[in-house]
Formats: structure tokens, sequence, C-alpha cells
């Protein structure tokens, strides 16, 4: 168990020891930054109530100084300032912040939080590539900058506590959060993590790796039970966290929201004390995952009362409940009072958060920053970054006859597909924000002359249909007024009387930032609407229910829709058939959990489609060439069954590429899409993730020459779902790796990029060749650029431990580097390996070396190795 210890006595000497002047100056110990952090942390708990030590454990959502906590305080804080333009949301931190300390007895400032995966989630703040593109650049010294560059926006705004990174290993492309996470591989996951760990920390903001851990369950199912040995935890899922404690100085880290291995993550001593503080040697703060400790309960049902689920988290390691104050609430509090949880196990907690505090200056500087935010944020050199990244992330899939880059020099251009008038920045990305589109960013490029074609072609999905009108609904059989009676309550659950009763013409509602009605708050309510639908006509019509958060629908007393939990804004679908003349009793049900709320009730006859594939045929049929840009739904509570393009996006690519004229097809997506039914008939595939708010200005540089692309994939993409999970660091098979139908393959393997120029390895070198255990082994080769184009190559050394007392995989990537070579230019790579890099873990989950051969294998991606070698480790 952590005490302070020796420390306080230290600082005590160290006080007594300060001049007179500087002991009145500093009125307590724990406001003296000149003390040692612990004695800060031990005089600061010592004179503090329960009340007060267990608001310290808690997150509470603000929007303005009415929402501001009394005396005891809170821990955390959410202040909402996402909707706001930079300037704005800092005056209002520094409001909150002001009233804050004037009512808090013991002046002890939150920490602020906010989202930050590849920019901070507020109007107006720099968007970079979503992580996975991150991750595609292969460059973590690039992703330290961004780091740095999203720490100082966000603690100008007085943010000091970012959600990010996402460190989950995504390996099964199914899942909804692959965009999120840097991909496959534990090795690639832990440079970037620590990489954008170290930037943001270097302006005192807390990073917070997530989802502790392996949040993926079966079937690419987000959050879904897993059941993962513990030797697999330690080879593939913890390696990345690990990274951004020890190298990337992560101060606090998320619990999951799944299970593994029988227990909530949020409730897991195992897990968040056993391998977390006494393995790990973490020393930060444990917070859960929005409403996950609630879901100790309410989801997994490993505990039967508010009172018994705090005591289970704080006791297992969690030390903060995100987003709002619930179960460690009146339940912790009282169960602290009445010594249901012992004391030092709350002191515990406690001095976790404080002590991160103290040592990231959260006491001495906890204002915005007003100068500074509206010169920092979105400013002309972060905006440069944002490019840079943007560039290095476009990953060239395939390019036949070397028809990329495309000549300037064109007559015309058709610009077509869903995604290609879009500026898409992908999840968790700045409120309101928009990035350059690919149809802005070659009409940018290209001459004045040149005639740029657009067309929309088709959607990816089936959209929400058009919202009901009032004429077609009644509050009762008989009424007059049009709409429906909807009855609003506060919970998540229908209990007692409402709060209050309306007539709601439509069902389209968007709260965003505000309350359906007083009293009801953003957060945690359920409305009811019932009431008549009148029948639009004879015939089948299609009804759609778009909502963020749960929905039901019922028609005569007959439940046709039921997507009853927590989820982004989704839309579902039923057809009906009505009769004309005919009235339906008709039920919506829909609560919010936290967030955003949305809920829209539509209708539309069968059959009745917008197709506009004749349209963008026609724009092709003008134009010299086809860029065809299309992209995947994806997301959070958003995982994939099937990995095809969805809607009729792939009609749209094979009715342009049967005109027989050269296309291109640029790919918005944050996993891996399957390509069998499209791929051949296309001249070039040109995958652009997510690439920021530069993504369309660097797309057109690609395309047309300005940049040679050299992004690689971070995730192995599949020929067929049926692959699926499908990654490259796979184990030796007692039998096979195919399947009757199929082989083993994928279509694209991990690391896999192309250029437009070529690369030649050649002079690998190991030295020495029969290390002794314990010692370093240097590998060297040479690269050369023999192709007419400047260009990036992304050198990958895989290794194999070729007999070994535990099945290995057969490949494991181990070092990376990203080098600019010019035409002719040759240079030397060095990669040096240490003992750590030689070791697996054995059944007790302890590292090892054993003696015998190594396979070196250097080459261009886990496919292509060009150059292979082998050293040999002798005993001691």
């Amino acid at each position: 168990m952590e005490r302070p210890g020796f420390p306080a006595l230290l600082g005590a000497l160290i006080l007594a020891a300060l001049p007179a002047a500087a002991q009145k100056k500093t009125r307590l110990p724990y406001q003296n930054p000149k003390l040692p952090v612990e004695v800060r942390v031990r005089d600061l708990l010592g004179r503090m109530t329960v009340e007060e030590k267990v608001a310290q454990l808690r997150c509470k959502w603000i929007r303005s100084e009415k929402d501001v906590p009394g005396p005891e305080g809170s821990g955390i804080l959410r202040i909402r300032i996402n909707h706001l333009p930079p300037l704005e949301g800092a005056k209002l931190v520094n409001r909150i912040l002001k009233v804050y300390l004037e009512r808090s007895r013991l002046k002890v400032p939150p920490i602020n939080h906010n989202e930050s995966l590849h920019g901070l989630l507020a109007r107006g703040s720099t968007s970079f590539p979503q992580s996975i593109g991150l991750a595609a650049t292969f460059d973590p010294a690039l992703v330290e900058r961004i780091g740095t560059v999203i720490g100082k926006e966000a603690r100008a705004r007085g943010v000091r506590q970012v959600l990010s990174p996402v460190v989950n290993i995504a390996r099964d492309v199914r899942w909804g959060r692959t965009q999120e996470t840097y991909g496959e591989d534990p090795y690639l996951s832990s440079r970037i993590g620590a990489a954008y760990c170290r930037g943001v920390g270097k302006s005192k903001v807390i990073t917070t790796p997530k989802h502790f851990v392996a949040n993926i369950g079966d079937g690419g199912r987000d959050s879904n039970a897993v059941s993962f040995s513990p030797l697999l935890l330690h080879e593939i899922y913890f390696p990345a966290f690990q990274a951004c404690f020890r190298e990337g100085g992560a101060l606090s880290v998320m619990a999951a929201y799944n299970s593994v291995n029988g227990r909530p993550c949020s409730a897991d001593r195992w897990l968040l004390t056993e391998i977390l503080r006494k393995e790990m040697g973490f020393k930060g703060y444990v917070v859960s995952d929005y409403g996950s400790v609630a879901g100790i309960m309410e989801k997994h049902h490993t505990a039967d009362t508010m009172l018994d689920t705090a005591v289970q988290a704080v006791t297992a390691g969690m030390d903060v409940e995100l987003p709002n104050v619930r179960y460690f609430g009146k339940p912790l509090l009282e169960a602290a009072r009445k010594g249901i949880l012992p004391g030092d196990v709350l002191d515990l907690a406690v001095s976790r958060v404080l002590r991160v505090k103290f040592r990231m200056g959260v006491f001495d500087r906890p204002f915005a920053d007003e100068k500074a935010v509206s010169r920092l944020t979105d400013c002309p050199a972060h905006q440069a970054l944002a490019l840079e990244a943007a560039r290095k992330c476009i990953t060239l899939l395939k390019n036949d006859k070397g028809i990329l880059p495309l000549k300037k020099d064109l007559s015309s251009v058709a610009v077509l597909g869903p995604a290609a008038d879009d500026g898409r920045l992908g999840n968790y990305s700045r409120w309101g924000g928009k990035g350059v589109s690919l149809l802005e960013g070659i009409r940018e490029i290209l001459p004045s002359g040149t005639k740029v074609y657009y067309a929309e072609g088709t959607g990816e999905e089936k959209p929400p249909l058009p919202v009901v009108p009032p004429e077609y609904l009644r509050p009762e059989a008989g009424s007059g007024v049009h709409g429906l009676k909807g009855e609003y309550f506060k919970g998540k659950k229908p209990s007692g009387k409402p709060a209050f009763t309306r007539i709601d013409p439509r069902i389209r509602f968007d709260f965003d930032e505000k309350p359906p009605g007083a009293p009801l708050g953003t957060d945690e309510f359920f409305i009811r609407w019932t009431g008549i639908l009148v029948s639009p006509g004879d015939g089948e019509w299609n009804l759609s229910l778009t909502s963020d958060d749960g929905v039901r629908l019922w028609l005569d007393g007959r439940l046709l829709l039921d997507s009853w939990s927590d989820r982004p804004a989704t839309t579902d679908y039923v057809k009906v058939r009505f009769e004309k003349g005919r009235t339906y009793r008709i039920r919506i049900e829909y609560y919010e959990n936290t967030g955003n709320a949305s809920v829209r009730f539509g209708w539309a006859p069968a059959g009745e489609t917008s197709d506009k594939l004749t349209e963008a045929v026609e724009a092709a049929k003008k134009a010299d060439v086809a860029i065809v840009a299309v992209g995947i739904e994806e997301g959070e509570g958003l995982d994939r069954s099937d990995l095809d393009l969805p809607g009729r996006q792939e009609d749209l690519i094979r009715a342009v590429a049967a005109l027989g004229k050269p296309v291109v097809v640029v790919v918005y997506a944050g996993s891996a899409v399957t390509m069998e039914d499209w791929l051949d008939l296309v001249d070039a595939v040109v995958y652009a993730w997510y690439p920021g708010e530069k993504g369309g200005t660097a797309l057109a540089e690609v395309l047309f020459g300005d940049y040679d692309p050299a992004g690689r994939l971070p995730i192995t993409f599949p020929r067929s779902v049926g692959q699926c999970p499908l990654y490259y660091n796979y184990k030796p098979s007692g039998r096979g790796y195919g399947y009757v139908d199929l082989s083993g393959a994928p279509r694209f393997p991990f690391g896999y990029g192309l250029s437009y120029t070529t690369f030649r390895y050649s002079g690998l070198k190991i030295d020495p060749a029969k290390p002794a255990m314990g010692r370093s082994v240097k590998i060297s080769f040479k690269v050369r650029n023999t192709g007419s184009r400047k260009g990036d190559e992304v050198v990958q050394l895989y290794l194999r431990d070729v007999t070994a007392s535990l099945t290995q995989p057969l490949k494991s990537l181990k070092r990376f580097k990203r080098i600019t070579l010019d035409p002719g230019e040759e240079r030397e790579v060095t990669f040096v390996l240490q003992p750590r890099d030689l070791a697996f873990y054995t059944r007790a989950c302890r590292l090892k070396v054993e003696p015998g051969e190594f396979r070196v294998m250097v080459g261009a991606s886990s496919a292509d190795i060009r150059l292979k070698g082998s050293f040999t480790v002798t005993g001691w």
C-alpha cells in the first residue's frame, strides 16, 4: 500500500529552515510549491474532512457558474467549452474556477478534463489526422510534436487533463473504434502512444491512456466480455499502456467498460492494483470510462447496490468516477462515514489525485491563459503541422502502370462520391469542425482553366427519412390537436409522475447543450411519446428512428424497433404496410444517458430513393480521369459485421470504371474495407484515413505529385470479413492458415504502402553474430532511392525467436524508421536491439531470454522482406 512515509518529516524540517518571511508568505505547507510533493499531499490530506476527501474522487459537468459545487468541491470537472470559440471558452473556465476557489474551504483546485484524440474536442482547435492516421505515419517524432501542440492548446483553454490516447490493440477491424487506436501491433502502439503522452505532458497536461484493458470482444464488438489469458494480455494488450506510463509520463489511465475474465475492469483489483500499480509501477490515478462504475451493477451485475458498487470500485483501485457524480456521491460518502470503506483505502485514492495535482502544477497555475489562447489555437504554425501530418499519413495501396501522380495539365477531372466534398475528421473531432475536402483541395491545386466536375453519386448509407409531419400525428383519437403527447422523466427509466408533459408537434429534437425543459438537465432523462399515427395512404412505407442513445417504437402494441443501449446518433429502419383511412396507436420511448442527445422520427414510401448514380456517370464521361471518394460508417458503438463499402458506393465505382477511363479511388476510413468486387477494375487506390483539417490539400498534393506518399498500414486488410480477426504477428498453426474457399493471406499486409519512387536494400550486418546473454545487438543495412523522385521509405525490422520453450510469433516488429532520400541517395540505417527485445513472457508472465537463434527480417512491410539474417544468443 502506498504511504507518504519519510518525506513528511523531511518537509517539516525544510519548512522550519525557511526564513520567517518565506514562512509567512506561504500560509499552509500544502500551498508551498517549494516543499516536496509528498509533504504537501500528507499535509493537505490531514486537513480534509471525509466529505472533502470523497469529493476529490468525483467529477461534475459544469456549464456555468451556477453549477459550481459547494465548499467540499470536486476533484475533477468537465467544463463545457466545446461549443465556444477559444477565448470565450477560456474566459468561462476562469470565471468558473474563480467562483469554485472562492467557495472551496481549502482552495483545492479541480482538474478540468476534455477529449483530444487528434486535437482538442473544442471549437476552433487544430485538428490533426485521426489516431489511426497518425499511426500510419510511422513517425513517433511527428506525433510527439503534435502532442506538444495539443497540450499547448488545451492548457491555454484551461484543460488540464485529456482522455487520450487510445492504446487498445485493434486486432479485429470490425471494431468501430479501430480509428481511435494506433493499430494492431503492440510495438508500434507503444512508440506512438508514448510519443503522444510526452508531447502533451510538456504543457503540464495530464494524459489518460485508455481503455484499460482490451475493450474489444468477440466478433469485433465494442466492450463485450473478454476472456484473455494473463499471458496474452502481457504479450499484446499491456505493453502500450506500460510504455505510456514509463516513457510517456502519463499520470492517469481510464478503466474500460468491459469485463476481463469475469470481472468488470472498473472493479478488478488484479487489473487496477496488482498489474497496474505493483507490476507496471503506475503512479497516477484511475478514472472510470463514462458510466463504467455504474456498469458494475447495471451492466455486469457483480454488485446489487450502489453502495456496494462504489466500495468494489474504490477497493479495486478506481479513483475517480466520470463523467458526473453518482455512485461516488452519496453511496460512497455513506460507505466512508460508516467505515464500510476503510479510511486508509479512501486516503490512498485521494492521495493519488492530490499527488498528480501537485506534480502537474494544478495548485500553482490553475487558470486558463486568456492572453495566449487566441494566438495559439489553430495558428499558422499548427496548421502547417496538420498539413505535414496529413501528407505523411496518406497511404497508397494500388497504382497500376504508374497512373499516379496525375498530371496537372489535364483538361478535366471528375471528382465523385459521398466523401468528395466532405472534409471528414473522424471520431472525437473539434466541435463544429470541418476539414478541407478533397474537392476543395483539387480545385485549389489545379490551374484555373481545368474543368472540375463534381457529383455526389450515392451515399454510404440510408439517410434519416423525412420527419413525419404534425398533421399525421394526434395525441389521442379524435383530437383536433396535431402532435404526440410527450412525457418527460428524470432518470433513464420512467418513475413516478413525469417532470412535465407537453404536446410535441413532431419528433425532431437535437438537444445539444440544452435540456429538454426545466427541471430536466442535459443528461439522464427519459421521454415517452404516445398517441395516434394517421395512415398516409395505401402501401408499404419505411419508418426511421434516429437517436443518440436508446430508442423503441411500437405500432398498435407491436414492438417494431428496439435499440435500447447507449450509442452515437444512429438510424434504424422498419418497413410497414399502411391502409388508407386507418389510424394506428403509436408509442416511442427514448432515453438519454450522457453527452449529445437527439431523436428523430421519419418516414417515406418504400422504394422511394434518391439515386444520383446516373449524374455521377455523366460527369465521369466528360472528364479525362475520375476520382471517386468513398467512406464507411464506423465509430463508438458502430461495429461492423460487413467490411464492404456500405450503401451503393461499390455500384458507383463499378459504373464509373465501366467507362474505360482512368479511375482513382480515395477511401476515407479509420479501419479496413474489403475491395474484392472492385479492386481489379480501378487503376489506383489511395487511403486517406481521416486526414485532419488539411486533408483535402494533402490529398490533392499526393494525387498530383507535389508530395510522394509514404503512409504504411498499421492494420492488416483482409480479403473477406470471414478472415477476421486477421493480424500479422500470429503464432504457428498446428495445421494450416487458410480456408476451403480462401487463402489465409491478407489483401494488404501490416506495414504495407507504395511510393512513387523505388528503394533498394543491401548490406545487412549483424554485430555480434553470437551475442552473450544480456548483450545488445547492432543491426545495420543500406537503403538507396533507385527512382527519379525524392521520397520517404519506412524501413521495418522484424524478429523471430526460432526455437523457444513457448510458441512465438512467426515475426514481430521490433524497430522501424521513416527516412527521406533524394534520387540516387543511399543511407545506412542502424538499429540496436536490447535484451528486452529478445525476451518473451513465460506462463508465469515473467520476461525471459533463452539462448538460441533469432532470425532478422528487414523490409518494406511485414510481407515484403528484403534482407534476412540471424544471430545466436549464447549463455552467460
